[in-house]
């Protein structure tokens, strides 16, 4: 869909391309300290989410991250990867590479929520 192109909704992508990690709402609202309402963050991340710009993770917790789209096309818009959340420093990413469950015969997924949770190359436990 063809959107105008506001100040917020420029403010909440700036934030998402800087992070290169999906972001919570609450976190995307206390990077923007102010400059714009919760409910313009909101609105604009269902607007991202609904254009095929940024995809919704929702975690084993019920709390959902935002990602910026990477080389998706309209036509093709998946998110069949998996996603990985570290333990310590809570950075969430998207992990490369198609997940494809085994599925009994006649069954047609419609969405993927697939997580994991550890600790990141950068915080690692020894």
């Amino acid at each position: 869909m063809n959107r105008r192109n506001t100040s917020g909704k420029q403010l909440v992508r700036e934030v998402l391309e800087q992070a290169g990690a999906a972001l919570s709402a609450d976190r995307i609202i206390q990077e923007l300290e102010g400059r714009i309402d919760r409910v313009t963050v909101y609105r604009n991340l269902e607007a991202f989410c609904a254009d095929g710009l940024v995809h919704r993770i929702v975690s084993d917790e019920g709390k959902a991250y935002f990602a910026l789209c990477k080389g998706c096309k309209p036509e093709h818009h998946r998110h069949d990867h998996a996603h990985f959340r570290c333990q310590s420093c809570e950075r969430v990413e998207c992990i490369p590479g198609a997940v494809r469950p085994r599925l009994p015969e006649g069954y047609v997924p419609a969405s993927l929520n697939y997580w994991i949770s550890g600790f990141c190359a950068a915080c690692g436990v020894a």
